[in-house]
C-alpha cells in the first residue's frame, strides 16, 4: 500500500484548528491534479470513450465495504443476522425524497460474506436504520467478527489460496487488512492449524500499530518482525544450523509493495495534491528489490502476489517484467481469468512511454534512467503474458484502483551462502538520547521484552496444566513470557510448535515485535491456582481441558451473566435459572472457571466462555463490547456505546439494597419511638 512521508511540525491537541477557517480550506481541497490526468491520457490505459466516468469516479467519495471474519459457522451466523436484521429495512427506502441504494453484495468474495454500502454519511447519521446497522458495524467490528476494509484491498489474499498448513509471508504488512485476511484463511477450518503467517514491515512504528489490528485475531499462529522487505533475512529451521538447504521457504508469499498510490485518491485526497509521474520512477527499484527478495524465499511450486494501489504500469508490469527478465522459465504470470467470477478487471498491458517528472519521454540509454521501467521486446511479450496481469479501475464497480499480478515460482534459484546473501545485521549501541527518541516513536504499549519460553516442568505451570486439566495433546513447549527473568510473574504466552522452533532458532536475527496470545494471567494469590486462562487462548485451549471446571449452562443464565455482574448463587437459585449448574459450581474452589453451552441447530457455534467463581458469586468475565455483540446477537438486546448492562444492573440492585436498609431503619425508629 501507499507510504506518505510524515513531517515534524507544531504539535497540536486532537481537534485544534490552525485559524476559523482550517475546515472551510480542507472543505476546498480540489480532487484535480493536471499532470496525473495528463499522464493516463497519455497512456492510454483508458478507452477515451470511459475517460470522464473514469475521472468522477476517482473524485469521488469511497462507499463502506466490510467482510464477515470468524470460522465458518459463526461467520454465517453473523452473515445472517445482518440480512435478517438489517438488509430488509435498508432495501428501498427513501431519505428526503431520494431513493437510498440498497446494499450490495460483493459478488466476486467467496461465501456472500462481503457486502458494500454506497450510503452518504448523513443519511447514516439521520436515518434511523441506517444509524442502527452503524452501530451494529461498529459492535462487530470491535470483536472482530467484521472488518471494514476497502473492495480491491480483499484481493490480493484471495487470490493467494491460503491453507491451514502453509505457511505464509507478508513483506509489507502494515496497517494489516491484507494479512488478517491471510491469518482467517489459515483458520477458516481449523482452531490450530499447523501452518503460520509472518507479518513485516519495514517502519518500526507500523509494525507495532500492525500488532492492535492483528491480535484480535488471537492467533498462536502469527509473528510480526520488523525488518527492511528488501533485505528480509532467511529463517533458520532449527538452531545452530551450518545447512544452506535449512531454511524456511515459503509456500504464500504477499508482496503489496509501497507505492504512489494513485488508486487510493477517493480516501486519500492528498494523492490529488502530491502526484507526480516521478513518484512511480522513484519507487520502482524498491518495488522490483522486494518481489526479488519474496521470489527468493518462495517454495518452488509456490505461489507469491504482487500487488499495488497505485495504476502506473512503471511499478506494476515494468517491475514483473523485470522479474520475468531476470528469473526466466523459473518463475510464470498465472492467468486468474476464471478465478474471483463477477469481479470487473480489465487485462494487463505490455507497453507504455516512459515520462520524466517534466512529462518528456525518455528512450532506453538516456542518461538517468533505468533499462527496467520500459515495456518487454517484441518476443518478451509472448513469453512474458503481462496481459494475465489484473488492473482494477474505481469506475467499473465502483471501488478504488488496484493492479494484481499472481506468480507461481517452477523451480529454485541458486542457493546463495548466507553470508553474502543479505547486508549484515550488526548491534550498533545506541546512545541514551537515540534510545529515547526510538521509544517516543514507538506506542505507548509497545514490548520489546525478549520472548524465552519456560521449562512446561516449571512448578508454576505444573499447577496450572492440573488445576485446569489440560490433556497432553497440548504442547506444554510453547509457552514463553517476555522478559529478562524468563520467570512467569504476570503473563504467560502460547505460540504455535512451528513458530517456537523459529522464535527459538532465530533470535539474533529476527526483530520480532510479537507473537504468540496471551495463555495465563496472574491473579490473586490466596487460592487454589493463581493464575487464570486468557480469554484470547480459549479458542486453543477449548479442546484440551478435561477438568469439572467446565460447567454446562443454558441460555436464560449466560443472558443473566451478561445482564448483571456479581450476581449471587443464592439469586441465581431463587430466579431458577440453571439449578444443575448451581450444583456444581458449587462444589468448586474459587477462581477461574468456564461455561458451555450447547446451542440448537447444527449451524449454530457452541458458546465457551470464562467466568470467576467466588464463594457467594460469579461474573461472567467478558469486556463490554463482547457483553454488548453477545446480548445483540443471541437475545436481540439492542445497546448503546455508553451503555453498561451490568454496571446497571449492580447499580440498581445497590440503590434497592439501600432502600430496603432505610425502610428498615425507619420501621426500627418508629417502633422505639412508640
Amino acid at each position: 500500500m501507499a507510504r506518505k512521508k510524515n513531517f515534524r511540525g507544531k504539535q497540536k491537541t486532537f481537534g485544534a484548528r490552525d485559524d476559523s477557517n482550517a475546515q472551510k480550506n480542507w472543505s476546498e481541497l480540489v480532487r484535480d491534479n493536471e499532470q496525473w490526468g495528463l499522464y493516463y491520457k497519455k497512456l492510454n490505459i483508458i478507452p477515451e470513450d470511459q475517460w470522464e466516468e473514469f475521472k468522477k469516479a476517482c473524485q469521488a467519495p469511497l462507499p463502506l465495504t466490510f467482510r464477515v471474519t470468524g470460522s465458518r459457522n459463526h461467520a454465517q451466523e453473523v452473515l445472517q443476522l445482518f440480512k435478517e436484521r438489517h438488509l430488509p429495512n435498508l432495501t428501498d427506502v427513501e431519505f428526503e425524497g431520494e431513493k437510498i441504494k440498497s446494499p450490495m453484495e460483493l459478488p466476486w468474495y467467496p461465501n456472500h460474506l462481503a457486502w458494500q454500502l454506497d450510503v452518504p454519511k448523513t443519511v447514516i447519521r439521520k436515518h434511523e436504520q441506517f444509524a442502527k446497522t452503524q452501530r451494529f458495524l461498529v459492535v462487530e467490528t470491535a470483536v472482530g467478527n467484521i472488518s471494514r476494509q476497502e473492495a480491491v484491498s480483499m484481493i490480493p489474499p484471495i487470490l493467494l489460496e491460503v491453507e491451514s498448513n502453509h505457511t505464509v509471508l507478508d513483506m509489507c504488512a502494515a496497517p494489516g487488512s491484507k494479512t488478517a485476511q491471510l491469518i482467517e484463511a489459515l483458520h477458516t477450518n481449523e482452531d490450530e492449524p499447523t501452518g503460520i503467517v509472518v507479518a513485516n514491515d519495514a517502519d518500526a512504528r507500523r509494525s507495532h500499530m500492525l500488532v492492535h489490528q492483528l491480535k484480535r485475531l488471537n492467533s498462536a499462529n502469527l509473528m510480526v518482525v520488523n525488518h527492511d522487505a528488501q533485505f528480509f533475512p532467511r529463517i533458520a529451521l532449527h538452531e545452530n544450523t551450518t545447512d544452506s538447504n535449512d531454511f524456511l521457504k515459503f509456500d504464500r508469499i504477499l508482496c503489496d509493495v509501497p507505492c504512489s498510490g494513485d488508486g487510493t485518491m477517493r480516501k486519500n485526497v492528498n494523492v490529488w495534491r502530491d502526484w507526480t509521474s516521478q513518484g512511480g520512477l522513484g519507487l520502482h527499484n524498491i518495488q522490483l528489490n522486494i518481489l526479488n527478495r519474496g521470489l527468493h524465499l518462495l517454495k518452488p511450486k509456490g505461489r507469491l502476489v504482487y500487488s499495488t494501489c497505485s495504476m502506473n504500469p512503471i511499478e506494476n508490469e515494468a517491475v514483473i517484467a523485470a522479474a520475468l527478465r531476470k528469473w526466466g522459465s523459473k518463475i510464470r504470470v498465472i492467468n486468474c481469468d476464471e478465478k474471483l467470477p463477477g469481479l470487473v478487471r480489465s487485462k494487463g498491458i505490455d507497453s507504455w512511454p516512459v515520462f520524466n517528472r517534466d512529462m518528456e519521454i525518455r528512450q532506453k540509454g538516456d542518461q538517468g534512467v533505468s533499462n527496467t521501467w520500459f515495456p518487454p521486446s517484441e518476443e518478451e511479450k509472448s513469453q512474458f503474458n503481462l496481459q494475465n496481469c489484473i488492473r482494477v479501475y474505481p469506475h467499473q464497480q465502483n471501488t478504488g484502483a488496484f493492479f494484481i499480478t499472481v506468480i507461481e515460482k517452477l523451480e529454485e534459484f541458486d542457493v546463495v551462502p548466507p553470508k553474502s546473501e543479505e547486508p549484515a545485521l550488526k548491534k550498533v549501541k545506541r546512545s541514551t538520547e537515540e534510545e529515547l527518541e526510538k521509544k517516543e516513536k514507538l506506542p505507548r504499549d509497545a514490548n520489546e521484552e525478549p520472548f524465552v519460553f519456560i521449562d512446561p516442568e516449571h512448578a508454576t505451570l505444573k499447577n496450572c496444566w492440573k488445576f485446569y486439566g489440560i490433556d497432553d495433546k497440548f504442547d506444554k513447549r510453547t509457552c514463553l513470557v517476555r522478559n529478562a527473568t524468563g520467570e512467569p510473574t504476570r503473563v504467560i504466552y502460547t505460540v504455535s510448535p512451528f513458530l517456537r522452533d523459529i522464535v527459538q532458532a532465530n533470535g539474533d536475527i529476527l526483530k520480532i515485535i510479537y507473537s504468540g496470545v496471551k495463555l495465563f494471567v496472574s491473579q490473586r494469590s490466596d487460592i487454589e491456582c493463581a493464575w487464570r486462562i486468557q480469554s484470547e487462548a480459549l479458542p486453543i485451549m477449548k479442546h484440551h481441558m478435561n477438568s469439572d471446571r467446565v460447567v454446562p449452562a443454558n441460555m436464560p443464565l449466560l443472558k443473566h451473566l451478561l445482564m448483571e455482574s456479581f450476581p449471587s448463587f443464592d439469586d441465581i437459585s431463587a430466579k431458577k435459572l440453571d439449578d444443575e449448574y448451581v450444583s456444581r459450581m458449587d462444589k468448586l474452589s474459587s477462581g477461574c472457571c468456564f461455561i458451555e453451552i450447547e446451542r440448537e441447530g447444527e449451524d449454530k457455534e457452541s458458546l465457551f466462555l470464562p467466568v470467576w467463581k467466588g464463594n457467594k458469586c460469579m461474573n461472567l468475565m467478558v469486556c463490554k463490547e463482547d457483553a454488548h455483540e453477545l446480548l445483540y446477537r443471541l437475545f436481540g438486546v439492542e445497546t448503546k456505546s455508553s451503555d453498561n448492562p451490568k454496571a446497571k444492573a449492580q447499580a440498581e440492585r445497590l440503590a434497592k439494597i439501600n432502600a430496603e436498609k432505610a425502610a428498615a431503619a425507619k420501621a426500627e425508629k418508629s417502633t422505639s419511638d412508640n
